[in-house]
């Protein structure tokens, strides 16, 4: 039995809540999309596996195999969206509804309308004309810790040799992004009377020079890193909230910063992050204070996939655009770390993406299709391609 209409598989995802979150209150599982998801993939012709991610009860990756053959496309995607404030949509966010050409609902652009087009055209290719296997991957809370794509990775199992990863581009192909972590500095003194310093280390003082050094850090960083590629060249180092103290007369016993890292590419999360602590070390040193550090993120490495790399080169001729960057991040360095030459390219606009009255152009359906049958028919029913 065919599938429904394209539209109408979107809103269908979009009425079922999958929504990932810090906050437990607000966090749901991606079970209940995935189970509908799948079964279209399914009714489409794939076989279907949902993979729970380790240590996160209720979360799941789903991997769908469609055809026979070793692995020739991957077509990725997040199956969660963020949370949401009510208040701010003018319609329900889990009601989808279409207006002229926009289908309005949360996760829309972000990413699911992406998914159900992956199984809308996998449903009109007969599975015995693939020499190569077209993998449909929809991973788990992305919007929080990028939980699902770790776990892809952690098991070390390749996709694909070919990756693409439908965020919201307005089907405009990105080969480089950068990377992010994000950072919480705790420094404890000791407190004391203010009417004498000596009684007491001042987390507040040290907090000073912590930032003082990171200033100077993140200059350093410009002029090593810059990539005149990035409409923001260079690494930045965001200072996005600070706390200490508990009153004027007492000396602060501890502070906290939280910031925000941006690493462009040839830079890695994992040495960047040490480079930082190494940093803050030595400025609290002079203090007498202890700092101790947590991972608010644990971070995505940079994408830098080569211009001339065989996808990026297939996705600019079937879009008609040139490959880009942005500054954002998504999941596709965990898709290069697995082998995968990757680029990220879905329809959808990611300045609607996280807003209230999110939604999906739907003139960009049919060009979405065509891209994926396009990129079907090089990797996965050729058999010269590799």
């Amino acid at each position: 039995m065919p599938l429904p209409d394209p539209i109408s598989m979107i809103g269908e995802l979009l009425r079922i809540p999958s929504v990932s979150c810090f906050d437990p209150a607000l966090d749901t599982s991606n079970v209940p999309v995935c189970e509908r998801l799948a079964q279209y993939l399914n009714d489409a012709g794939a076989s279907v596996h949902l993979q729970p991610v380790k240590g996160r009860i209720g979360k799941v990756n789903l991997i769908a195999q469609f055809g026979e053959g070793p692995p020739g496309l991957a077509l990725c995607g997040h199956t969660d969206t963020v949370p949401y404030d009510d208040a701010r949509w003018d319609t329900d966010p889990f009601d989808p509804i279409q207006r002229e050409s926009r289908l309005y609902g949360l996760g829309s652009s972000d990413m699911k309308g992406f998914l159900a087009l992956c199984a809308s055209v996998l449903d009109e290719i007969a599975a015995g004309s693939l020499t190569r296997r077209v993998v449909v991957v929809g991973s788990a809370d992305e919007e929080t810790g990028m939980d699902g794509a770790r776990d892809l990775l952690d098991r070390g199992e390749p996709i694909a040799p070919m990756a693409v990863i439908g965020e919201p581009t307005m089907l405009r192909p990105i080969r480089q992004h950068k990377g992010i972590f994000m950072e919480r500095i705790e420094l404890e003194g000791r407190s004391g009377h203010s009417s004498n310093p000596a009684l007491g280390h001042n987390a507040i003082d040290a907090l000073h020079d912590v930032l003082t050094d990171l200033k100077a850090w993140r200059v350093e960083l410009s002029d090593m890193h810059a990539n005149a590629e990035f409409d923001v060249p260079a690494p930045t180092v965001n200072f996005g909230r600070i706390e200490g103290g508990d009153n004027p007369n007492r000396i602060c016993a501890r502070a906290t910063l939280d910031l925000d890292v941006r690493l462009t590419p040839g830079m890695t999360v994992r040495d960047t992050r040490a480079a930082l602590r190494d940093r803050v070390l030595g400025a609290v040193a002079r203090h007498g204070i202890n700092a101790e550090f947590k991972a608010l993120f644990n971070g995505v490495d940079p994408l830098s996939t080569p211009a001339d790399a065989d996808i990026v080169r297939a996705c600019e001729h079937v879009t008609g655009h040139g490959a880009g960057n942005v500054n954002f991040g998504t999941e596709a360095p965990f898709f290069s770390a697995l082998g995968a030459q990757s680029v990220v390219c879905g329809p959808g606009d990611i300045d609607l993406a996280h807003q209230p009255n999110e939604y999906l152009d739907l003139t960009q359906i049919e060009p979405t299709r065509a891209m994926l049958r396009s990129l079907i028919h090089r990797y996965c029913q050729t058999p010269t391609r590799p």
